[in-house]
């Protein structure tokens, strides 16, 4: 399942486990051809000093894993807070592109205070900032609908990609990341989306609990969204629609993200994963024999 229709299958193995040797050995064991690396022995991708690359590259080569994405966690953090630090990481994440030989690395748009249009401006200054860095050293962007930054409905994503309008900024599509803010991931989001779209995450979700809370953009705690997540096909993100809709040729890689450790608390990561790579086959299996 390296390839399927077309697609490269990835997975954030770091839900597998701790070490980049495990996790390469459990995903090679299960025909999936790249990694989105995220974390390695217990640290940020974007720690990982010289040496650390080093050893993720070999580990990579010696297990024939590529890699689909840097999963950067660049833009994952308040819009006020320090944007000189989050450079020094973002360039330390274009280093492990370049090292690991992948040109993509997945970023987030800041966590902004309701309304989140009050903040365009600065928002864009710096995403603008990013694009242009990446461009220059010819990697490409790509960006996650996290839940609660500026860019987590499809209106301000679409607004993050044509303003921007660097070549260097994608999106990557979470299905659902947008069910965890009231979006429909195909009837409303892919309409608008998808010219842009490189990369899918393959994680669902259904609708989550909001008993107690105020409407959007009121945040779902933590654990709630954790609560909501489901194997593909089992909650509301439309996965089958979605796949039947993808054109392999502008989207490379299908990308497992399961976050099923809520879900499945007695499962260990590996046999987590199988779960989720179970489910992924199975809307596959749906998709083709609809087609």
């Amino acid at each position: 399942m390296a390839v399927a229709d077309g697609w490269c299958v990835a997975a954030f193995g770091d839900e597998v486990a701790e070490s980049l040797e495990e996790q390469a050995e459990v995903l090679r064991n299960r025909q999936v051809g790249f990694v989105e690396l995220r974390s390695a022995w217990g640290r940020n991708v974007v720690e990982l000093e010289g040496a650390d690359l080093e050893r993720a590259k070999t580990v990579l080569a010696e297990t024939g894993l590529g890699v689909s994405a840097i999963a950067s966690p660049i833009g994952k953090a308040p819009l006020d807070g320090d944007f000189e630090a989050e450079l020094t990481r973002f360039r330390r994440s274009l280093d492990a592109a370049q090292r690991l030989g992948t040109d993509r690395i997945r970023i987030f748009s800041f966590y902004v205070p309701p309304p989140a249009e009050a903040h365009r401006d600065r928002v864009l200054r710096r995403m603008s900032t990013l694009a242009e860095e990446a461009a220059a050293r010819g990697l490409t962007l790509v960006h996650e609908n996290e839940c609660y930054i500026y860019g987590d409905t499809p209106e301000r994503c679409l607004d993050l990609v044509e303003s921007v309008g660097s070549p260097a900024l994608r999106l990557a599509f979470d299905p659902a990341n947008f069910v965890q803010v009231g979006v429909a991931p195909y009837r409303e989001a892919w309409p608008l989306l998808s010219r842009h779209v490189v990369h899918l995450h393959v994680k669902d979700a259904v609708a989550p609990d909001r008993s107690g809370l105020d409407p959007y953009p009121a945040p779902v705690p933590a654990e709630r969204l954790m609560d909501s997540v489901r194997p593909a096909g089992e909650g509301e993100g439309e996965i089958r629609e979605l796949l039947a809709a993808l054109d392999p040729g502008a989207v490379r890689f299908l990308v497992i993200e399961p976050h099923l450790q809520r879900r499945l608390p007695g499962l260990d990561g590996a046999t987590r994963f199988d779960v989720a790579l179970a489910a992924l086959r199975g809307v596959l299996g749906t998709v083709r024999a609809e087609s």
